[in-house]
């Protein structure tokens, strides 16, 4: 579990429950003093929709949480998922999978 607390500037955030629950999602815009939760284990986002900086303090509900940057995990997993896997998954062509495992994925895009 994660809360964030907005110290300054505006952030869009927002998280995904589960498949068993519709994959629905939720969102605010947060400012300045503003708190939100995000559960455990769900895909979640924080985006500066702001004019300036956005200062924010997160917590974190374990001491070692980890991180995964779903991008990465996907398209730059080593030794790299199969083209045909993401293919499926994705309801994509391979042309579209071949120009994603060549994108340059960053933690700080996150």
């Amino acid at each position: 579990t994660e809360i964030l607390i907005v110290v300054e500037g505006t952030l869009y955030v927002g998280f995904v429950t589960s498949n068993q629950d519709g994959n629905r999602l939720f969102t605010k815009v947060l400012n300045k003093g503003d708190v939100f939760v995000f559960p455990i284990g769900l895909i979640h986002f924080q985006l500066n929709v702001g004019y300036g900086n956005a200062v924010a303090i997160a917590a974190l509900s374990s001491q070692n949480p980890g991180t995964i940057t779903i991008a990465n995990a996907l398209f730059k997993a080593n030794p790299s998922i199969s083209p045909e896997v993401l293919t499926k998954a994705f309801q994509v062509n391979k042309t579209i999978i071949d120009y994603l495992q060549k994108q340059f994925w960053s933690d700080n895009n996150n």
